[in-house]
């Protein structure tokens, strides 16, 4: 189960105890923000994308939009492709609401967008369509194993 492969994942961290799971959906952004009772621009939310046979798993703030022109630019690839949803769980250890950067298989490489940086905390998915976690974006890198910030959601700023 993808929630108790994020729980694992954390508990490299001692995090696995903060992971909260939700009566109600929190499967988008908006039905995260509503359960948690917060801004959906704290909701870190994970996109995957096409990267060859590796995945691109990009956390940004629930408020932006990836600028494929950026995207582009920084992953040096001639097209911005997202994995599509039958291949979703394949390619990121996680189904379709529930995708989040812990706990991904090797092929999945994690990168953070600059805006989430405007948060003191963030509160990224835990595997599955009701769960999440708060996290600084400090730790947020740290327990994620990202290889990186990026910033290909320009226009948040």
């Amino acid at each position: 189960m993808s929630l108790e492969r994020a729980k694992a994942h954390l508990r490299l961290f001692g995090r696995d105890g903060d992971v909260q799971e939700h009566d109600a959906s929190s499967a988008t952004v908006e039905l995260a923000a509503q359960a948690l009772g917060i801004q959906a621009c704290r909701i870190a939310k994970t996109l995957s994308f096409l990267n060859g046979e590796r995945t691109i798993l990009l956390v940004t703030a629930g408020d932006t939009r990836v600028d494929s022109s950026l995207f582009k630019k920084t992953f040096g690839v001639k097209k911005v492709k997202m994995v599509p949803a039958e291949d979703v769980e394949r390619r990121t250890g996680h189904a379709v609401g529930g995708v989040c950067p812990f706990g991904v298989p090797p092929e999945a490489d994690v990168y953070l967008d600059e805006s989430l940086r405007r948060f003191s905390t963030v509160f990224p998915a835990c595997g599955s369509a009701n769960s999440s976690i708060e996290l600084s974006c400090e730790d947020l890198e740290r327990c994620s194993g990202a290889a990186g910030w990026v910033d290909v959601c320009g226009g948040w700023k």
